[in-house]
Order: structure tokens, then C-alpha cells, then sequence
């Protein structure tokens, strides 16, 4: 008789074998076993990259059937949390999902009567970018204000920072690192330490990317340690983005830097208190922090008053904030550590693909204006970037190869698109352009004129929503694909 082990082991070969079969196209690029990309087929501008690990990780933990969260998302919390060298991670359903525990981390009675944030409170954002970097400052109550955005490196304008604050209201400043370019963090940091304000990193397009300063500016920020796995000499401080604020966030949706099908995290970078009350909000509020299918962690399960239960009412019934589940599931987490093992050459991939996009169409720079990273005055072909004055570098492991139309270039960039399109080629907006051009967000500001504020005319975030689009960089990009686009876009330029 087959014993469940060899039983076990023979479907995990043959889910091996029917990996290899079924999904050749979605191994990375430099992959032997990749199946060709074939001229004149779709080029997506993003999408999942695995191999026969990621599908019998998935279906291994599946024959377990304990579906959700357990020993998998535990091994993966902590294997991200040392990848990018912080606290704690915690594994959630989605990048928005993220968002929204990171800002409802803030508003916990748990937290000092000067910090928390609550409704009326004010939190600076930016107006171009993904609308659930800003949508859960809403949903708890606080007031979104918009900074302008840059159009050369779609982050926050962020000298506009003083502008947005106001005493007494002020208490956070929530901003993502657009298309996998890290905004200002020696700026915003400054700012915050100044009065005293949260930093939530939206990381979700980011992972991977790294910043860095020196040493001495670093040390008066509160930073002395370089993340793991990162070295930029001995006068300098690098870091992964993510690390650098209180509470930082990711996506595992399929187009990011690694996926789960759905998922992401919430990273907490120092305070313990901030992991405790982060995971009561994604774990329907209560207050207990036993594990799904572990009881007593505290050893006082029947022990506690709270609020105004009767003493010893169980404390894995014990709600202490206004939560929700969001929690995925632990085949998710399967595949996720695998691919998290896959992330320094993704990360690779992705920079060595933005350098083939940029050298190929180079030649059209009077018609298109294309993206420099954070503190970087211009890029050409031998020698890379030039760096401002300000001692601070930017290294991305780009979301996507950011371009936008220049006046009086012979094609809008909706033409542009559009002939992207005809010939298969997947590109994007830089989302939801400027948000406040977005209907949800006009009709908040028709409902309740005071539900956000804007600082300035958002000159740049209209030209991101007018003039902006991006093609992809991620690790299943083949070279042949990537010159296919440069010559679709050469040609049309060129008509």
C-alpha cells in the first residue's frame, strides 16, 4: 500500500511536470526552459513570473488543507521582515488592504492622545497615483491634503510639505514611491521629525528599490544602519524603501515585484506597539494576539477586564478596535516565500529592462520626456546618471519605464497609447493621474467641501494625467520584447 508520503510526493512530481508543460511562457526571461517569445504575439506590461516551485509549493500546502493563515504566512512574515531588515512583518489580502491597516494603525486608543490620529485630523498625500494610497485616509476619517507631483519623477513635490501643515492637525504624511522610484526621503523625514508626525511608506510599487544619504545626515535623522544586504561605503547610510518611515506597505498583486495572486503586507520598521495594534485590525479588532487555532498566548485567556465586559470574559472575544479580516491565505503565502527567494534577480531584471528601453529610444528625446530618478539632474548613455548637490541617491527597481509626450512632439500620448495597443503592446496611465480629477474624489468634494484640502494649482499632476504613460520592466520581459516596443515606437514617431 502507497503510504501518504509517496502518495504525496507523486502528485507534487506530476504537478511538476504539468508546470513545466502548462506555463513555459511565464518563467523569467533568462530562463532555459522559457518558452520563446514570438513576434507579432501580445507583449504584456506586466504579469506573474514562476516555475514549477511556486506551483508545488501552492498545491503541496493545498493537500494540507489548512487554507487559511498558519505555519506558511509565518515563515513568510519573518523571511520578509528579514529581507528588508525591520520589525515585523504582517501578511494581508492585498496592497490596499495594506493601506488601509497602516492608517488604521494610527487611529488606535492604544496610541498617545498627540499622536493618534483622529476623525478631522489631517494627513498630507500626494495627488498623483493609485486612488487607495488616499481612500482609507477617508475611510477612517481624516482629511486627505494634496501636495503637487513632479512629472519627471512622478513623487511628491515634496518643498511643498511646509505649505500642507497645520498645527494641531497635522499628523501624518502617507505618499507611495511612484512606479518603483522612492520620492524625497531626506526631505519628508526632516519634515516629520520636525513636528513630530507618522510617516507611512506606501512600498507597494517599491519593493527592492533603496535609498541612500550621508552618514551624517542620516545619523540626525535617527538612521545609523545600512538594511541588510546593502553597503554604500562607509560614509553613507542605504536602505531599503519601506525602512525608512514607522509603517511601510506592499502588493503582492501580480504586476509587482513579487506575487501571491492577491496579497501584500504591512511592515512594521520599529515600534512593537504599532505590530500589536496593526494586527488587531486586520484580525476583526480583537484585542487577544493568539494565532488561528492557538489559544491562551498570554496565559490569562480568562483573566482580563476590558472596557466593560465582566472580568475574565475570554480574551480571543475581546475587541479593543473597530477591525476587519484581511488576512490571505496560507497557500498564498506558499507561493510568496518562494517567490520572495526569487526577488534579488527580479529586482535585477527589472533595472537591467528600464536600461534597454531607455537606450532604445534615446534618440527621440525631443518628443519624449522621460523619468529621472529622485535627486538624479539627467541620465546619457556612458555615463548613467548625474546626482544633485544634496548627497543623496536613488537606486530603483523601476514598476514600470515611465514616458510622457512633449509639446509639440507629433503624436498626444493618447495616440501614442493607442498605437501601443493596435500592436499589442500593454501600457498605463500613471493611474489614477491626478486623483482629483477622479469622480470619487469630485464627488467627496462636492458632498463636504471640507473633506480634503489642496495645496496649489496641481500643474504637475495634471501634465502626469495628460501627457503620461508607462510601459513594463518586469522579469518576464524578454530582450525581443523589449526592442519589439522600441521599434513600435520609433516607427510611429517616425510616420
Amino acid at each position: 500500500m502507497t503510504s501518504l508520503s509517496e502518495l504525496k510526493a507523486q502528485i507534487l512530481s506530476l504537478t511538476r511536470e504539468y508546470s513545466r508543460q502548462a506555463h513555459g511562457s511565464f518563467r523569467p526571461a533568462d530562463d532555459p526552459l522559457r518558452r520563446p517569445w514570438a513576434e507579432g504575439t501580445p507583449i504584456p506590461y506586466a504579469g506573474r513570473v514562476f516555475t514549477d516551485d511556486e506551483v508545488e509549493a501552492a498545491v503541496s500546502t493545498t493537500l494540507d488543507f489548512w487554507l487559511t493563515l498558519g505555519v506558511e504566512g509565518t515563515a513568510m512574515e519573518k523571511e520578509l521582515a528579514a529581507f528588508l531588515g525591520v520589525r515585523h512583518s504582517l501578511l494581508v489580502n492585498s496592497g490596499s488592504s495594506a493601506n488601509l491597516i497602516a492608517i488604521s494603525a494610527l487611529t488606535s486608543p492604544k496610541l498617545t492622545k498627540e499622536r493618534r490620529i483622529r476623525p478631522g485630523d489631517e494627513v498630507i498625500t500626494v495627488a498623483a497615483g493609485f486612488p487607495t494610497t488616499v481612500a482609507p485616509i477617508v475611510q477612517v476619517g481624516a482629511v486627505p491634503v494634496f501636495i503637487d507631483a513632479d512629472p519627471i519623477t512622478g513623487n511628491a513635490r515634496c518643498e511643498q510639505l511646509e505649505a500642507a501643515y497645520q498645527q494641531g492637525k497635522t499628523k501624518a504624511v502617507m505618499m507611495a514611491h511612484a512606479l518603483g522610484n522612492p520620492f524625497d526621503l531626506a526631505t519628508t523625514l526632516a519634515f516629520c521629525r520636525k513636528y513630530d508626525l507618522w510617516l507611512v511608506e506606501d512600498n507597494c510599487d517599491a519593493l527592492g528599490c533603496s535609498y541612500s544619504m550621508p552618514r551624517e545626515l542620516a545619523e540626525s535623522l535617527g538612521f545609523t544602519e545600512n538594511s541588510p544586504g546593502l553597503d554604500d561605503g562607509p560614509d553613507r547610510v542605504i536602505r531599503w524603501t519601506g525602512t525608512w518611515g514607522d509603517i511601510s506597505t506592499q502588493s503582492f498583486y501580480p504586476p509587482h515585484h513579487l506575487t501571491m495572486g492577491e496579497g501584500g503586507a504591512v511592515n512594521i520598521v520599529r515600534d512593537q506597539k504599532l505590530r500589536v495594534v496593526a494586527e488587531s485590525f486586520r484580525d476583526w479588532g480583537r484585542d487577544c494576539w493568539c494565532p488561528s487555532g492557538i489559544d491562551n498566548t498570554c496565559n490569562k485567556r480568562f483573566g482580563w477586564q476590558l472596557g466593560e465586559l465582566p472580568e475574565g470574559y475570554d480574551h480571543k472575544y475581546t475587541y479593543s478596535h473597530l477591525g476587519y479580516n484581511l488576512k490571505p491565505l496560507d497557500i498564498q503565502a506558499a507561493i510568496g516565500r518562494v517567490q520572495l527567494k526569487r526577488l534579488p534577480e527580479f529586482i535585477e531584471a527589472r533595472k537591467r529592462n528600464w536600461e534597454i528601453l531607455r537606450r532604445g529610444l534615446a534618440p527621440h528625446d525631443a518628443f519624449l520626456e522621460f523619468s529621472l530618478p529622485t535627486h538624479a539632474t539627467g541620465w546619457d548613455a556612458q555615463s548613467g546618471f548625474r546626482w544633485d548637490d544634496s548627497g543623496c541617491r536613488t537606486d530603483c527597481s523601476w514598476f514600470g519605464f515611465k514616458i510622457a509626450t512633449r509639446p509639440g512632439a507629433p503624436v498626444t500620448r493618447t495616440e501614442l497609447a493607442c498605437e501601443l495597443d493596435r500592436n499589442q503592446i500593454g501600457n498605463r496611465m500613471l493611474f489614477g493621474g491626478n486623483l482629483l480629477r477622479q469622480p470619487a474624489f469630485v464627488q467627496l468634494r462636492e458632498d463636504n467641501p471640507e473633506a480634503l484640502r489642496v495645496i496649489g494649482t496641481m500643474e504637475g499632476a495634471d501634465e502626469i494625467m495628460n501627457s503620461t504613460l508607462f510601459l513594463g520592466t518586469y522579469p518576464g520581459m524578454t530582450e525581443g520584447m523589449l526592442h519589439a516596443q522600441v521599434q513600435v515606437i520609433s516607427s510611429f514617431l517616425q510616420q
